[in-house]
């Protein structure tokens, strides 16, 4: 999932869309470049020829597991990943702020947390640096989190706070509903780890093991309803739960359903890699000694007569010049992407086809400024500073439906101080701050100037560089609209050989849970292959 990178400490579980490379280096390739991570030396075991389509977490998890799963090496694999962006993470992925390699921030997925054992575990492995995520430390009087309902704050944790939890402040104005949150969070998640072990694991039907471990009543509920059917009171399920969860996925409590919300809750142990997240999915990689194909566009999926399938795919870097296509068959094959944002034609249908389900648009702003966040703009007096990390709820009396993209009357998602950073460009050299802003539309400079305290431009023309020195854009479809259900879509989509990843995204959208999934199908992959 994705989130300020700041507020983890305090807001939100394993993350979300989600530039950097693949591992050791991280230059980019040019179309059709592939990268050998291994290769097998000839022997007379049995080949199994597997492609996997996408090199986020789903896809590099599945290349991961199966190496691992392939029982006294049983069988000689040959796995080919296809990737039609230039670098290996999907979601999970960084951009150098000024251009600089050496001041990495993530763009997409930012943070996981302890529960998640396929990275941590991963982490361990690969022996990667972790970042704690301390606050951004702007100065010993900024508060670290507040929360803004376009009117006011309606919470704000002192400077230096680490958590929810952490603050007796919760619980004189929230009574018993902290409490009562943690035990219901603690609850759910203890139900969903059911899944990563037998009798439940591997799971062919995600409907299935949702409802045999206890989560079809969660997930068939808003959040909204879940809190109140376990009598955690409105005030807080609106101003932190439903803060939460607009900064997680950026939907509202009453049309998101229940197990996200509680997913949203569980930031204990909230850590990233340092200089990137992305580095574990390089990694899985290369100990899969998988064959990674970047700029390499997958166009078509078509069942053999005999058995297994083919696929089709062309390099896409140079959109202007005819695509060479080229073919291979494979044993089986995995879609570890949305089938919706992938452009392939599987010929013929499959015997399930995943539906098409509505993705949040999420505009994802990173830049620069030399400026503080102007108190006024927040209905402060001009004396107190902008809480390093604003996250947002709507003020009371005012609906979910009250503006199509569900922002309502903030405006935004979030704001983030990530850290004070130093422009060396050429004739700079000066102090600034890193922002990350989350919103439904486009950031304007109007807006820009509005929450920085500066006069409003005449017209929206961009900001000047003395105000705004850096800014990189990103739209993501970064998650499913969460909305309650009790089904999902199928594992196994034709007994030919292909495979799906995406469907648990709309049970629950974190890098950890995509990396299950694709550890889950590589299970089922090799105990189908020694029946």
């Amino acid at each position: 999932m994705m989130r300020p990178d700041g507020v983890l400490s305090t807001a939100a579980a394993a993350v979300c869309a989600y530039c950097c490379l693949v591992s050791p280096s991280k230059a980019e390739l040019t179309a059709g470049s592939q990268v050998v991570f291994g290769e097998n030396e000839d022997d007379s075991r049995p080949v199994k020829n597997v492609a996997i389509v996408g090199a986020g977490s789903a896809g590099a998890s599945t290349a991961y597991y199966l190496r691992k799963f392939n029982d006294n090496d049983q069988h000689r694999l040959n796995i080919t990943v296809y990737e039609r962006e230039s670098y290996v993470g999907g979601r999970s992925t960084t951009v150098d702020v000024y251009d600089d390699p050496f001041q990495p921030a993530e763009l997409g997925a930012s943070v996981f947390v302890q529960v998640n054992r396929n990275l941590v575990d991963a982490v361990k492995e690969f022996n990667l640096s972790i970042d704690g995520l301390e606050s951004a430390a702007v100065d010993g009087n900024t508060p670290t989190l507040g929360i803004w309902n376009g009117r006011e704050f309606v919470f704000t944790q002192a400077p230096g706070s680490r958590g929810w939890w952490d603050t007796a402040k919760l619980f004189w104005k929230y009574g018993l509903a902290p409490l009562r949150t943690i035990r219901l969070m603690k609850s759910t998640v203890g139900k969903f780890l059911k899944m990563y072990n037998e009798p439940y694991f591997p799971w062919s039907s995600l409907s299935d093991v949702a409802h045999e471990v206890g989560l079809t009543g969660v997930t068939s509920s808003t959040g909204e309803q879940f809190l109140t059917q376990n009598s955690v009171g409105e005030l807080f399920a609106n101003e932190i739960v439903q803060a939460s969860t607009r900064v997680n996925y950026a939907q509202n409590l009453g049309l998101i359903h229940g197990l996200e919300a509680m997913v949203c809750m569980a930031a204990e142990g909230a850590m990233a890699v340092e200089g990137g997240n992305w580095q574990i999915f390089a990694h899985m990689l290369e100990a899969s000694y998988a064959n990674v194909m970047l700029n390499t566009q997958v166009n078509a999926i078509e069942k053999t007569s005999s058995c297994g399938m083919k696929l089709s795919y062309s390099a896409n870097a140079d959109k202007d010049e005819a695509q060479v296509q080229q073919e291979a068959i494979y044993d089986e094959v995995i879609l570890a992407a949305p089938k919706q944002f992938s452009n392939i034609n599987i010929d013929p249908k499959p015997n399930h086809v995943p539906d098409e389900i509505p993705y949040v648009q999420l505009h994802v702003t990173l830049l620069t400024s030399r400026h503080r966040l102007s108190p006024i703009a927040f209905n402060l007096p001009s004396d107190q500073n902008v809480p390093e990390v604003v996250l947002t709820t709507l003020p009371p009396g005012e609906q979910y439906g009250s503006s199509p993209n569900g922002v309502g009357s903030p405006g935004f998602f979030s704001i983030s101080t990530l850290r004070p950073t130093m422009d060396m460009r050429e004739g700079r050299h000066g102090k600034e701050f890193l922002y990350k802003i989350f919103s439904p539309e486009t950031v304007n400079s109007t807006f820009l100037s509005f929450i920085f305290g500066l006069p409003l431009p005449q017209d929206d023309i961009e900001m000047g560089e003395d105000d705004v020195s850096w800014m990189y854009r990103k739209v993501w479809h970064s998650y499913p609209y969460e909305y309650p259900r009790v089904t999902f879509e199928e594992i196994e989509l034709d007994e030919a050989g292909l495979w799906y990843t995406s469907g648990i995204e709309s049970f629950i959208s974190t890098m950890e849970t995509s990396s299950l999934m694709g550890m889950n199908v590589a299970k089922l992959i090799t105990k189908k292959w020694v029946r």
